[in-house]
């Protein structure tokens, strides 16, 4: 995992310099037992700073005695992202320090709290400086000692944490890879070493896929030197259940192919598959974490490039659905690598619900900035759980519609449909898209164009990579409820 923070777990105080971590509730009274002066000091202090230990502030306090950084909680702390924030907030505390190293001492919080506010620091700690150079000016790591009499490295919540970050931290990590790194070819590679876990992973390549008749997807990657793939990753922990189905875009490098992108900005799809990103790194903790649910992972992985190979603007390409696209727009290629993933996915393991990710339009983003995920269903049940699941993992989604008036922009003069539906709504017609490619399953199609990547920092999502889509999906299935279609 890439990161600057350095933690310990003890069961009691270690000596040394360093500075002290101490909660301070919305009644401004501290949270863990002080040394008496020590104590005394921190609360004069206080006062004068006006700190009354609102949630979300911090204030540093340089004491005689020692250093004092001091986290507000507010009124109530409870497990969650309330609890996460916290341990952000302490992060970015401790690394604002000149030594970076502090001890956060016995604070007798609730289990669930306090693993809560490790997997903050984790999540906040990430940081990716795998191309920097030894000669670079790289940050000093933050160490921070928490003291727990409670909690050590095997205890249950702490391994489940870490397995959670660690597919957080899988998902960040493909985002920030450059393309030349993170091919199909590597990605692949990647998704297969996660066997070691207990995910069956099987790679369909080009003549597996061509014989199932996977045209829209082969004919995306057509124009590039680099083999696209199809990656399944099975986990079987639900006993004979129908399994709960994760599809993702798998992008490598999008450059527009033949519809050729604007130069401005077109490094930032390098992150064009942070559909397969999140549902990998999704695959990896419910791995990791041994969830009792049989969940495959499915992600298609191509590039999208313009050399003498291409697909064309106005060429026709059979689905392995057997359903015919006129390809309007080259550059709008993930729905044809999802439209052969999603009818896969479906006919092979007769799931009992389909959910895709996928950095999909950006018309998504006109739409909703950079705040939601844009969600899309044929099941209400679906879409209330995934907005319970988004919102208390602060992954939010919000539902859009589709429908009949959207479909039919997508009539063809030559083919069954067209792969664009014109300028207007241009994420429902992308959604209306896919929607002809599932059959009989409660679906959902999640929009994360604007989530996938992030322009600044929160408390617990560092900037560039989020790894969004991991703990959501992480946190729908903990929580699933069979669901059934609008119209069944």
């Amino acid at each position: 995992m890439a990161t600057k923070l350095d933690l310990s777990l003890s069961a009691s105080l270690p000596e040394g310099d360093h500075a002290l971590i101490c909660l301070v509730g919305g009644n401004g009274e501290l949270v863990p037992s002080l040394d008496k002066d020590l104590a005394a000091a921190v609360i004069s202090a206080m006062a004068t700073a006006q700190f009354a230990g609102d949630e979300g502030k911090s204030i540093t306090l340089n004491l005689e005695a020692r250093t004092v950084v001091l986290v507000g909680t507010g009124t109530t702390l409870t497990a969650g992202s309330s609890a996460e924030a916290i341990g952000g907030k302490i992060f970015a505390a401790v690394d604002a320090l000149q030594i970076k190293c502090a001890v956060m001492p016995e604070h007798d919080l609730d289990d669930m709290v306090m693993a809560d506010i490790i997997l903050g620091l984790h999540m906040a700690g990430y940081h990716f400086e795998k191309y920097f150079t030894e000669n670079s000016s790289n940050e000093a790591s933050v160490k921070i000692d928490v003291v727990s009499s409670a909690l050590g490295g095997d205890h249950a919540l702490i391994k489940d944490r870490n397995a959670l970050m660690a597919g957080v931290a899988m998902a960040r990590d493909l985002v920030f890879e450059p393309a030349n790194i993170l091919y199909p070819a590597e990605f692949k590679d990647r998704c297969v070493a996660l066997s070691e876990l207990g995910l069956e992973v099987t790679v369909l390549d080009e003549a597996a896929m061509a014989k199932l008749g996977m045209g829209a997807l082969l004919g995306v990657g057509q124009g590039s030197r680099r083999e696209s793939y199809l990656v399944v990753m099975n986990w079987k922990g639900g006993g004979d259940e129908a399994p709960i189905a994760l599809v993702g875009k798998g992008v490598c490098f999008d450059t527009g192919g033949i519809s050729l992108k604007p130069p401005k900005g077109m490094e930032d799809m390098k992150w064009d598959m942070g559909g397969a990103a999140a549902v990998t790194g999704a695959m990896k903790a419910l791995a990791g974490r041994k969830v009792k649910r049989n969940v495959v992972g499915v992600v298609g992985l191509v590039e999208n490039m313009p050399d003498g190979n291409a697909q064309r603007p106005g060429d026709v390409v059979t689905a392995m659905s057997g359903k015919t696209i006129e390809v309007i727009n080259t550059d709008a290629e993930g729905r044809l690598v999802l439209a052969d993933a999603l009818h896969y996915t479906e006919t092979e393991f007769k799931p009992q619900v389909m959910i895709d990710l996928a950095t999909l339009t950006g018309a998504m983003i006109v739409a909703l900035g950079k705040e939601y995920g844009g969600m899309f269903s044929n099941s209400s049940d679906l879409c209330a759980q995934l907005s319970a699941a988004g919102t208390s993992t602060k992954e939010p989604v919000w539902r859009l519609p589709m429908g009949k008036p959207y479909q039919q922009l997508l009539k063809s003069h030559i083919a069954d449909m067209k792969n664009i539906g014109g300028p207007a709504g241009g994420s429902i017609t992308a959604a209306c898209f896919l929607e002809r490619f599932v059959a009989d399953t409660p679906w959902a199609h999640l929009d994360i164009a604007g989530k996938a990547w992030s322009d600044k920092s929160t408390p617990i999502v560092p900037k560039g990579g989020t790894g969004y889509g991991v703990r959501l999906l992480n946190r729908l299935i903990d929580d699933w409820q069979p669901v059934t279609r609008d119209d069944s």
